[in-house]
């Protein structure tokens, strides 16, 4: 068997600390540590792992010291762009997407056809059915259920237990709350939101929120 691979986390708060669980499961990752930008938790220790420093000087460091991969764990309803403003960051540092880990729990289950780009995350319990395609640092949360010809495009966020019907098309950018459920062929637009518990019937247009059941457009982003 290889010799596990180091991985750094980047960000410490709900969804750094879920894959860091994940990567304690998996035989194939060594978890070095977390790094984030707040200054309060430098030097912490959350859930026994330990936060390095700030995002910047710690990323760095690992990019030119070592060999180690990374992945980018931040983003919530309040502030889901922050993982893509994170990747672009890391980009100017001279961070490749070669060096971004994708990350599957054990639990997980993801059919032969379906394809993962660099930087997802897919927690316990989740399934990807046939043919399903997630574009780069998509993060999926425990009990999410995708099915055949599903599309979700770059750093997309889906809550523990949303549901897509067949065809559907994510967005980039897109966040979709706990328990939202969407019929088959529709499309979520770039960049929205789709509250928690919502039942989506119509297409949703991109940078708007929608929410209720059947959803609704609540407001612009």
């Amino acid at each position: 068997m290889p010799a596990p691979r180091d991985l750094l986390i980047v960000g410490s708060g709900g969804f750094a600390r879920e894959t860091a669980q994940l990567v304690g499961v998996h035989p194939g990752w060594r978890l070095t540590g977390f790094c984030d930008d707040a200054p309060s938790t430098h030097g912490t220790v959350v859930d026994g792992v330990r936060v390095l420093g700030p995002v910047d000087d710690i990323v760095e460091e690992t990019v030119r010291r070592t060999d180690a991969q990374l992945v980018v764990c931040a983003g919530n309803p309040r502030d889901y762009g922050s993982r893509a403003r994170i990747v672009a960051r890391l980009e100017r540092l001279g961070v490749r997407p070669d060096r971004y880990a994708t990350l599957v729990h054990p639990a997980a289950s993801v059919g032969p056809s379906c394809t993962l780009g660099p930087g997802c995350v897919l927690l316990a319990q989740t399934v990807l059915t046939a043919s399903v395609r997630l574009g780069a640092h998509v993060a999926v949360m425990p009990h999410v259920t995708l099915t055949h010809d599903d599309v979700v495009e770059d750093y997309v966020t889906l809550a523990s237990g949303v549901r897509l019907g067949g065809g559907v098309r994510v967005g980039a950018g897109a966040y979709l709350g706990a328990g939202a459920m969407v019929r088959e062929k529709l499309a979520i637009g770039t960049g929205s939101l789709v509250g928690m518990g919502s039942l989506v019937l119509a297409d949703v247009p991109a940078g708007q929120v929608w929410v209720g059941s059947p959803a609704r457009f609540l407001r612009s982003t």
